[in-house]
C-alpha cells in the first residue's frame, strides 16, 4: 500500500465553475482517486476555492458586495456542485481559512530565510480610470518573443514563456480595454534561476519514468529555457499579508495569489490533519520520500504546478543553487506526476461566460444525470488534447453506449433472474464460453486499473466499455430467453451473466460512482460500492468565521477485484438505471445557447 496525494486544481471563486472547468480537474482526479482507494493505496485527496486576487475584488465591485460575502457565496456553490458531480475529497476547503494564512506565511519565511527571494524594483499595471491595480492576467498584447496577439500579462499560451505586463506590445486591459499606465513598485520576487538547475533536474528524473503526458513534460522543460525571476507580491488589499516586520503593516502589499493558491495542497492536508484528531498526519504524504503526488488541472496551470510549485518546494527544502535548510513543515516531496489536461470547447468554441457560450455544472446536473456527464468526460474528454462537447454527441454517447450497451445488460439480466427465480441462480457445470467471458470480466480488473493508474482515462473507459461489449454477445449468443426446458443451464446462464456484471460494476464504479451504487441494489445489494462525498459545516480551526467544507469516509469503497455473487440474493425486477434523452434535448439546448 502506498500514500497517495491526489491535489486537484483549486477552482477560483470569482463565479460557478462551468463543465469545461471539472472536465479538466474534476472528474479526472476523482476517478483516479476511487480507483487508488479500491486498489488500496491509502489515498488523501485536497482541494479548496481560491478566493484572492484582484479578480475578486472586480467581481465583488461588479455585484456591489464585499470581496468575503462575494467568496463566502461562490464557495459554497462550487462546494455543492463538486459533491453533486460525486468528487470524493477528503476535504475541500478553502483559501480564507486562518490555517491556510499561516502555512502560506510559514512557506514565505522558509523561502525568505534560505535566500530565495530579491527585493526588486519594477513597474505594476494601473487602471487610470480607478487607480486599482492590474492583474497580470487582465491585461492582454503581442507577445514580444513570438507576436502572438491575445498574450496574457503572465505567460503566453502559444509559445508557453513567463511575461510581464509591461513586455506586452500593446497592452490594454481586458477588464475595460484602457491602455494600463505602469508605475514604479516595490516587489518580492522568486529567484528561479537559482533554482533552475535543480528543477531541471528533477523534470529529467521525471521524464525518466515515462509517466507524464509528454506535452506536459515537454512543456515543462521548454519553459525552463527563458527562466527568469518572478515576483511573488501585490499591489492589493485582498490576501495574504507578507510576514516580514517591515512588510507585514502594509495594506496594500500581499502575497501573489499563485503563491498562496499552490501552497493550498498543502494546507489543506494540515488542515485534514488538524481535523482528523492526528495534527502531524499530514506528513505521511508530505516528508516520506516513498509517497506518491498527483497534480490535477487544465494545461493553462501547468507553469505553476511545474515551475512555480516546485521552485517554491525547492526553495523551502533548501536545494537551489544558494543552498538552506528545511524548516519546520520538514523537506517537502515534490509532484510526483502533473497530469494536465487540455481544453473542453463546446459546440466549436472556447467557453465564455460574457458571450454566453457556457453551461454550468448545477444547470448541466439539474437536467441529466451525473454520471451520463462523467461517462462523456471519460469517454470522449480532453484528456491529451483539446475535445468538443455537443450536445448531439453527449445525448449519442448517453443513449447509444451509456444506456443500451451497460444499462441494456444491467437491465435485461436482472430482469431475466428476476422472471425466472427471482434471487441469484446456483451455477451448473461451465461451458468454454462461460469460463471465457468470465475470464474476460475478470481479466477488466487488470486492464483498465493499469490504465486508471497511468493516468489513460479514455482508453479505460474503452477497455471496460469492450468487455460489456464481451458480455452482451455472450448474453446474445446464449439466447437464456429461449431456453424452457433445462433449469440448470438457464441459471448457469444467468449466473455467470450476473458475476460478470458485478464485476463490471465495479470496475466502472470510479467512473460512475452513482449508478454502481445502483446497479449493486439491483442485483440485492447494499448499494455501498462507491461512497459518495457530502458538505459539511465547520468552524475555522484558528478562530475565523465557519465554512462548508466537502468531506467523506471512503473507507468502505468496493476492493478492486472479483466479489463473488451470493446465491439466493433476491433480485427484483429492475427499474432502468439510466436515462435515456430524447433527441429533441439537443434542439432544446442549442435553443438556450442561442437565448
Amino acid at each position: 500500500m502506498s500514500k497517495v496525494l491526489s491535489a486537484v486544481a483549486w477552482p477560483y471563486a470569482n463565479g460557478p465553475r462551468h463543465i469545461g472547468h471539472v472536465a479538466g480537474f474534476g472528474v479526472p482526479s476523482d476517478v483516479f482517486s476511487r480507483y487508488m482507494r479500491m486498489a488500496g493505496h491509502d489515498v488523501l485527496m485536497v482541494s479548496g476555492t481560491d478566493e484572492h486576487g484582484t479578480p475578486i475584488l472586480i467581481a465583488a465591485d461588479e455585484a456591489g458586495i464585499p470581496p468575503q460575502e462575494l467568496a463566502d457565496r461562490n464557495h459554497r456553490l462550487i462546494a455543492e456542485d463538486l459533491v453533486a458531480l460525486g468528487c470524493s475529497y477528503d476535504l475541500y476547503t478553502r483559501t480564507t481559512t486562518r490555517n491556510h494564512h499561516s502555512v502560506v506565511q510559514a512557506m514565505f519565511t522558509g523561502v525568505h530565510d534560505n535566500g530565495y527571494f530579491l527585493e526588486q524594483t519594477t513597474y505594476g499595471a494601473v487602471s487610470p480610470s480607478t487607480g486599482r491595480t492590474l492583474p497580470d492576467r487582465y491585461i492582454e498584447g503581442t507577445c514580444p518573443i513570438c507576436g502572438y496577439d491575445g498574450a496574457r500579462g503572465d505567460q503566453c499560451d502559444n509559445c508557453g514563456n513567463q511575461l510581464d505586463p509591461q513586455d506586452l506590445k500593446n497592452p490594454v486591459s481586458r477588464i475595460n480595454g484602457e491602455t494600463p499606465k505602469f508605475v514604479e513598485t516595490q516587489h518580492f520576487f522568486l529567484d528561479l534561476p537559482a533554482l533552475a538547475e535543480a528543477l531541471g533536474e528533477w523534470l529529467d528524473e521525471r521524464e525518466s519514468t515515462a509517466t507524464w503526458r509528454p506535452n506536459v513534460i515537454k512543456f515543462s522543460q521548454n519553459i525552463l529555457k527563458e527562466i527568469r525571476p518572478r515576483a511573488m507580491t501585490r499591489d492589493i488589499d485582498w490576501g495574504i499579508s507578507i510576514p516580514l516586520d517591515e512588510w507585514r503593516d502594509n495594506p496594500t502589499k500581499k502575497l501573489y495569489v499563485w503563491f498562496d493558491a499552490v501552497i493550498g495542497y498543502l494546507s489543506a492536508s494540515i488542515e485534514w490533519a488538524r481535523r482528523s484528531g492526528n495534527p502531524e498526519a499530514w506528513r505521511e504524504w508530505w516528508n516520506d520520500p516513498e509517497a506518491l503526488s498527483y497534480y490535477f488541472m487544465g494545461k493553462d496551470n501547468i507553469t505553476f504546478h511545474s515551475q512555480i510549485w516546485p521552485a517554491e518546494l525547492l526553495a523551502y527544502n533548501g536545494k537551489g543553487s544558494r543552498g538552506g535548510t528545511a524548516h519546520e513543515l520538514g523537506t517537502l516531496n515534490l509532484p510526483s506526476e502533473v497530469v494536465s489536461s487540455e481544453f473542453l470547447t463546446m459546440e466549436g468554441r472556447k467557453f465564455s461566460s460574457s458571450k454566453k457560450v457556457v453551461i454550468y455544472v448545477r444547470d448541466l446536473l439539474d437536467r441529466y444525470q451525473a454520471d451520463a456527464f462523467r461517462y462523456f468526460v471519460a469517454a470522449a474528454g480532453p484528456e491529451n488534447q483539446d475535445a468538443d462537447f455537443t450536445w448531439a454527441e453527449f445525448v449519442q454517447r448517453t443513449n447509444s453506449e451509456l444506456v443500451a450497451g451497460w444499462g441494456n445488460l444491467v437491465n435485461r439480466t436482472a430482469t431475466l433472474i428476476a422472471k425466472n427465480f427471482g434471487e441469484i441462480p446456483a451455477t451448473g457445470a461451465l461451458t468454454p464460453d462461460d469460463e471465457a467471458v468470465l475470464a474476460a470480466a475478470e481479466a477488466a480488473f487488470d486492464n483498465v486499473g493499469d490504465l486508471i493508474g497511468r493516468n489513460r482515462m479514455r482508453q479505460a473507459m474503452a477497455e471496460a466499455m469492450r468487455a460489456v461489449g464481451e458480455v452482451n454477445k455472450y448474453v446474445s449468443d446464449s439466447e437464456p430467453w429461449k431456453i424452457k426446458e433445462d433449469p440448470e443451464r438457464l441459471g448457469t446462464i444467468l449466473a455467470v451473466t450476473a458475476q460478470c456484471v458485478s464485476d463490471l460494476n465495479t470496475v466502472l464504479s470510479p467512473f460512475l460512482p452513482f449508478s454502481a451504487n445502483a446497479v449493486d441494489r439491483v442485483f440485492g445489494g447494499a448499494g455501498d460500492v462507491q461512497p459518495l462525498p457530502r458538505i459539511e459545516e465547520v468552524e475555522d480551526l484558528d478562530g475565523g468565521a465557519g465554512y462548508p467544507i466537502i468531506t467523506g469516509e471512503y473507507d468502505g469503497a468496493r476492493a478492486w477485484r472479483r466479489t463473488p455473487l451470493v446465491v439466493g440474493t433476491p433480485v427484483e425486477k429492475p427499474v432502468p438505471v439510466f436515462t435515456k434523452l430524447d433527441p429533441a434535448v439537443v434542439d432544446e439546448e442549442l435553443a438556450r445557447l442561442a437565448d
